[in-house]
């Protein structure tokens, strides 16, 4: 029996990740130096320990830049694309689904508290949670799975009976290693990403009803 739905951040609930891309892609290009998406995906719904953007043109390429000014830059113009966008088709009408069918929510991220309390928010969707797991409560973040493990624990539930909802390669995994029914909805930049196994890919929320994915993913495991 489902008793939870656990909701990744970045790119799943909110398209943060496409304005990144671009933002730090424009400014790479502005140095001479293309970034691959390829090169970029390592640090989605993940630390910046594996491939730190802010840091790689100085340490990678011996490009001397003012990493405060570049800093600055970059997250000035990720705000500027963020303005355009809005929480993803689905998302809402799964949270009211879930509260009407007296479902635990919860959120999974490896982003802090800070940056998922801003939009949350802003979205107006911050009472639809009964738990936020960020990177401030654990010590790794994704694809570890600590950040799913302390949300079930949260939400008293055991993973069998949980669903995580992810749009990366990274989060997948984590969701996965913590046993979790791991459904995947990519977006426009984790759509061109390798993904491991163990998850389901639908194409979006939209598509397919609360109480119909539950139980296609149930019968999965039967």
């Amino acid at each position: 029996m489902i008793k939870a739905i656990i909701f990744d951040f970045d790119g799943t609930i909110i398209d943060t990740e496409t304005a990144w891309y671009v933002a730090f892609r424009d400014a790479y290009k502005e140095h001479g130096v293309e970034l691959t998406l390829e090169k970029y995906s390592e640090c989605l719904g993940t630390s910046l320990h594996s491939f730190n953007p802010y840091t790689y043109l100085s340490t990678h390429h011996n490009i001397a830049i003012d990493l405060d000014e570049f800093r600055e830059a970059i997250q000035s113009r990720h705000t500027e694309l963020m303005e355009k966008e809005a929480i993803r088709l689905g998302v809402l009408d799964y949270l009211k689904a879930a509260k009407a069918a007296g479902l635990k929510i919860g959120l999974a991220t490896s982003s802090h508290m800070e940056w998922v309390e801003k939009y949350v928010n802003q979205l107006g969707i911050a009472d639809y949670f009964d738990c936020f797991s960020t990177a401030d409560d654990v010590e790794n973040v994704k694809p570890d799975p600590a950040v799913y493990l302390k949300a079930l624990d949260h939400l008293g539930v055991e993973a069998s009976e949980a669903i995580a909802i992810e749009d990366s390669p990274n989060g997948a995994r984590a969701a996965v290693k913590a046993g979790i029914h791991t459904v995947v909805i990519k977006n426009t930049i984790t759509e061109q990403l390798p993904f491991s196994t163990g998850h389901h890919t639908i194409d979006s929320l939209e598509s397919h009803e609360l109480d119909e994915l539950i139980e296609n993913l149930l019968q999965k495991v039967k």
